[in-house]
């Protein structure tokens, strides 16, 4: 529905009485909300609802008043507040929000201050656009949900008894984790209290081809793909001269293996595998590079694929990271496009390998005159589009962001090289100010709570 959110702010008053429930609210604002002269309203702050007596005063616009011990029943800390307000006539219910948490697995340091690995940074990110367009962003585990969780003040963070949020943003580093019989009983609870919950999973590449295989108009823009298997293998290296040989479940490049045809009857590889050193030129036949390979891949489930040239800066890999982000359930927009340039000598352009950021543009006139860069391009961010609404229509559980790789070869054709779901935070740029990420993710966060299409930018 179209709905105008107003920003409010919220004081706290100290009261004698622990059963006070008398909000004061301004004159204008109850009118600028359109609450009627009514004696009490509902007032839900994350997923808690109290009923509350109402007093419009004569008080600066846009404010409301609270006794503390109501705010302590609503588990958050007892200070001043900012949120975005909107008020709904059917249930007389005063939303004030968003109440949104970051789900992550991380440490604790010696002085019990929390280390939150990748997206330590990008956290306090999520808190400045949040506390500045209005609501309250923690932190926490799911082994601790609804006990301990951690708010930024004064530059540390704090840990609290968290409130019940709106919406939780998954940014759970360990895919074996989510697979744990805990966590999905942690998702059943959630499902009981009606929390949605994204980016809901890790995708495997296996799961992004074949869904996307299956889609006529996108089948042609990712390359061949077969599960990893003697069969395959021979059948993919008789039509390819190269084949990239990928964990399902893999990511940062890591434990990649490029297998390139020397001549019929040869082979040779070239492997980004964990604790692995560079490997010596020697040329194999495809039954002794199956032997070789097999031990290497420890009986994980890998996939082989299709070997695409694509176009490269000073013979060193390139391809394009297209950070995509929710509108609004039904929409995608691109935050964010960067190429990608590999370090010397590797094969992947993962800058956890190495690689280096360009800006998209300066990459392709490496290649190609500026009209044809800029259609190149164009092309690019309408296959990254269409990938990204593909996913979270067909894909089970909800995704409000997504990392698309994207290769460009010799004729400037753009092909999918890969679809993340939990996108690097280490790596972006803009790191001195709070990045357009932060601010699609807060956005994405809002349109969920107060269910609503945005137009103009939260932040």
């Amino acid at each position: 529905m179209s709905l105008t959110l107003i920003p409010i702010t919220v004081t706290m008053r100290k009261t004698a009485n622990p059963h006070d429930q008398l909000m004061q609210i301004s004159k204008k604002l109850m009118k600028q909300l359109n609450i009627s002269d009514s004696k009490n309203i509902s007032i839900e702050i994350g997923k808690t609802s109290i009923i509350m007596n109402i007093q419009p005063i004569d008080i600066p616009a846009n404010e409301i008043i609270l006794p503390e011990n109501v705010m302590s029943n609503f588990r958050l800390p007892v200070q001043n507040y900012r949120f975005l307000a909107s008020f709904q006539p059917d249930s007389q219910t005063l939303k004030l929000g968003p109440v949104v948490g970051l789900l992550t697995n991380f440490y604790l340091k010696e002085n019990d201050e929390p280390n939150f690995r990748s997206v330590h940074k990008f956290c306090e990110e999520l808190h400045h656009v949040i506390s500045g367009n209005g609501g309250f962003f923690y932190v926490f585990s799911y082994e601790n949900f609804l006990t301990k969780g951690y708010y930024f003040q004064e530059e540390k963070w704090i840990s609290v008894e968290p409130p019940l949020p709106d919406v939780i943003y998954n940014r759970i580093h360990s895919r074996i984790l989510e697979k744990k019989i805990s966590f999905q009983e942690f998702r059943q609870d959630l499902e009981l209290l009606m929390i949605p919950l994204f980016n809901d999973r890790f995708l495997s590449k296996w799961e992004v081809y074949d869904q996307i295989h299956n889609e006529s108009p996108l089948k042609k823009a990712i390359p061949e793909t077969k599960i990893f298997s003697t069969e395959n293998l021979i059948e993919l290296a008789q039509k390819y001269e190269t084949l990239f040989i990928k964990p399902i479940h893999g990511s940062q490049g890591k434990n990649i293996i490029k297998l390139i045809r020397v001549n019929e009857n040869r082979f040779t590889y070239r492997a980004s595998l964990t604790g692995c050193h560079e490997q010596p030129e020697t040329y194999y036949s495809l039954e002794d590079i199956y032997k070789h390979l097999k031990p290497i891949l420890q009986n994980r489930i890998y996939i082989v694929q299709q070997g695409i040239p694509f176009i490269t800066k000073d013979f060193r890999t390139m391809d394009f990271r297209v950070l995509c982000h929710k509108k609004h359930p039904l929409m995608w927009d691109i935050t964010s496009i960067v190429a990608r340039i590999g370090a010397d000598q590797e094969f992947v352009s993962n800058l956890a390998r190495g690689g280096t950021l360009i800006r998209p543009l300066d990459a392709l006139r490496t290649c190609f005159d500026a009209k044809q860069g800029k259609k190149v391009l164009s092309e690019i961010k309408d296959l990254a589009l269409k990938i990204a609404a593909s996913i979270s229509s067909q894909t089970h559980g909800m995704f409000g962001e997504l990392g698309i790789d994207i290769g460009v070869d010799i004729d400037g054709k753009p092909w999918l090289i890969e679809v993340n779901s939990k996108p690097s935070k280490s790596f972006e740029e803009n790191q001195e100010k709070i990045r357009p990420s932060a601010k699609a993710i807060v956005r994405f966060c809002t349109t969920l709570v107060f269910d609503l299409n945005l137009e103009g930018e939260v932040g």
